[in-house]
């Protein structure tokens, strides 16, 4: 039933990600003046899981990122896609976010999605099991094709026997690639 599930989710994600650029781009007009960043990039850097469960096997840990971002035509909306890694096993987590212009180059975003790991059990920065994550960042062109990010996720029932939420601060930088 997991594996069901799982599967299901990632048909889901991903058929939303192809469909969505057309859906959101139909009729768009681009005659309005641009302020935050429209950047579509690749990024690495650190993730610091700060929680822990309260059980063995769940203790906050550090580790890696790499980051995504493919801005969704002249939508508010972005795909993103995160790898989070530390030494015992890795999250893949396909998102969605609305992204808000705060300044020049500059956006605030929130995220919705889903973290796969890659070996249930493991502690990751993200918790020890699939779970719902939803998130909240920043990212700014700092100089041409450069940009630095940070968010924060939180994977909700992250941790197995356990009521707990995991939370990972994430921060890096991204090559604009379009």
């Amino acid at each position: 039933m997991k594996k069901l599930l799982k599967s299901f989710v990632t048909i889901s994600a991903l058929s939303s990600l192809v469909i969505a650029p057309f859906i959101f781009s139909a009729g768009q007009a681009s005659a309005e003046t641009k302020k935050g960043t429209d950047a579509s990039y690749i990024g690495a850097g650190v993730a610091a899981g700060v929680t822990n469960g309260g059980l063995n096997n769940d203790a906050a840990n550090f580790g890696g990122n790499l980051t995504g971002r493919v801005k969704l035509g002249n939508t508010p909306f972005s795909a993103r896609g995160n790898v989070i890694w530390n030494d015992k096993t890795s999250a893949v987590i396909p998102e969605v976010s609305l992204d808000v212009p705060i300044a020049n180059r500059t956006n605030a975003f929130v995220t919705g999605g889903y973290s796969f790991l890659d070996k249930d059990g493991s502690p990751s920065p993200i918790g020890n099991r699939d779970a719902v994550v939803v998130g909240a960042g920043v990212e700014s062109e700092v100089a041409k094709n450069f940009l630095i990010y940070t968010n924060a996720k939180v994977g909700l029932r992250a941790y197995q026997n356990s009521p707990a939420s995991a939370v990972t601060i994430n921060g890096g930088l991204g090559y604009r690639f379009k």
